[in-house]
């Protein structure tokens, strides 16, 4: 970050020091909390201030909370094992001195709508990685590559919700973070049907081979809502900003089928898609190659080098050899064909606990900072009393 920066508060431009901001984990234990680690524990511009979990590691050490649970291929970070882990149901503990709250809780819907209500009245700026709010109107459900700019509705949310600074984005579904990106890139050529198989890692269900056997040499071929999920939350990230929020697009149509493999990480997509317009091979190689140079992310910390890959090789990609290809932030495509009446076959990989949920979350708020919509709590206090 630079030594100064300017944010907007209710349309009102400040400045913003160039001292990190501090961040809390609300679900620091768990995977996605983990993940989050893995994104914030050398952040140039946010530093872990406060970790919050359930009621029986409130109290431990961060270290003492994850003994014998720790999922991540590096040690624990040692500023951050020290941490006392707080309550997240103590809403005064779990937002003390913090900017930014990441949310990435084991709760029903209503309770996590409860809980990020209540984050963003205390004046923090909710990035979450639930479902629970994602399609809500006037909640950005953010892949930020492709919807940036709904990051301007967070104005009417504040002013409809009563948020005098906090605010609320969301990640959306880790699944259909390949194949949105591979055909945002392509929207010149307007897609018109989609058909989606998705099979998908067992830490998009929060598991490891060692706590769940059952998935050693197996598939499970079905997963509890995540078809519907990925039918209709590419259509919002692809929406309209309107007076009464973000409008979901209605074309194209999209049929999702969701299977439980026996990968570790990563989520692949076998995509069929037919397109309005006329398309090539070369065409749509030559978007691909040139999508990372168009998108608003392009830059930030977290930003993987390119979006897009694509690999010519016929048996890629594949989950063990792409899934880490930029720290797990790019989206690796292979499998190409071009087929009569516009009809265009792919498969797309990406990581579905980093770009998909952890890694997505923090880029889509560091674009929110970039972007003017979220500041220091203690800074706007000390200029609401002057």
């Amino acid at each position: 970050m630079n030594e100064t920066a300017q944010v907007k508060i209710n349309g009102t431009v400040k400045e913003l020091s160039g001292a990190k901001l501090k961040v809390g984990i609300v679900g620091a234990t768990g995977m996605v909390g983990q993940q989050l680690i893995r994104m914030l524990k050398d952040h140039p511009w946010f530093e872990v201030a406060v970790l919050a979990a359930s009621k029986s590691s409130a109290g431990m050490s961060y270290s003492a909370s994850v003994e014998g649970r720790w999922f991540m291929e590096f040690p624990i970070p040692p500023a951050i094992g020290k941490i006392k882990v707080v309550d997240a149901a103590d809403l005064d503990a779990a937002t003390e001195g913090v900017d930014i709250v990441f949310c990435a809780v084991s709760m029903d819907k209503a309770e996590v709508l409860k809980l990020e209500d209540a984050l963003a009245k205390k004046g923090v700026f909710v990035t979450s990685c639930n479902s629970a709010n994602r399609l809500d109107a006037l909640v950005p459900m953010m892949i930020p590559a492709t919807n940036g700019d709904h990051l301007q509705v967070l104005e009417a949310q504040r002013k409809a919700r009563g948020y005098d600074t906090g605010a609320i984005i969301v990640k959306s579904n880790c699944s259909i973070q390949s194949y949105v990106l591979a055909l945002t890139a392509l929207k010149d050529f307007e897609p018109a049907k989609v058909f989606v198989h998705a099979e998908q890692a067992i830490s998009g269900a929060g598991k490891t081979f060692s706590t769940w056997p059952e998935m050693v040499e197996n598939v499970i071929p079905y997963i509890g809502g995540e078809e519907k999920k990925s039918e209709i939350e590419p259509l919002k990230v692809w929406g309209t900003l309107t007076d009464k929020g973000i409008e979901s697009v209605a074309i194209p149509s999209i049929k999702a089928k969701c299977v439980r493999v026996a990968v570790a990480d990563g989520h692949t997509a076998y995509v069929n898609v037919q397109f309005k317009k006329p398309v090539t091979k070369e065409a749509i190689l030559a978007k691909w190659e040139a999508f990372t140079e168009t998108v608003p992310t392009r830059g930030l910390p977290s930003a993987p080098q390119k979006q897009l890959y694509f690999q010519s090789e016929p048996d890629r990609p594949q989950p063990k050899l792409d899934v880490m290809r930029d720290g797990g932030m790019a989206v690796t495509i292979g499998q190409l064909e071009v087929d009569e009446d516009n009809w265009v076959r792919f498969t797309a990989l990406a990581h579905n606990a980093i770009l998909g949920a952890a890694g997505g979350a923090v880029l889509a708020t560091e674009l929110a900072v970039e972007k003017g919509f979220v500041f220091r709590r203690a800074q706007t206090k000390v200029a609401a009393k002057a």
